[in-house]
């Protein structure tokens, strides 16, 4: 195994981590700044008011996005499975 593929695998496995948290960490960020707004125009300054926005979000992000995600960590780790005897031979 040379350096070059290690730093292939490495790269494929940090875009692919990337592409699986980029929803979940996109609805927190608009659903934190919406609810951000909100209580800046009513003044409400309750700690715990985004937090189940923030859990609805993305328990809706899951339902929606899970099989995308699913297919594509399956078809990567199936791919590095197969990938095993050409790095070892």
């Amino acid at each position: 195994m040379t350096p070059e593929t290690v730093m292939t695998i490495g790269t494929r496995a940090l875009e692919i981590t990337l592409l699986l948290s980029a929803p979940m960490l996109l609805v927190a960020l608009v659903v934190g700044l919406m609810v951000g707004v909100f209580q800046a125009a009513t003044q409400i300054n309750e700690m715990t008011l985004s937090f189940i926005p923030k859990l609805l979000g993305m328990a809706a992000t899951l339902v929606i996005a899970g099989p995308w995600m699913l297919k594509l960590m399956v078809s990567y780790t199936r791919e590095l499975f197969e990938s095993i005897p050409g790095l070892i031979g």
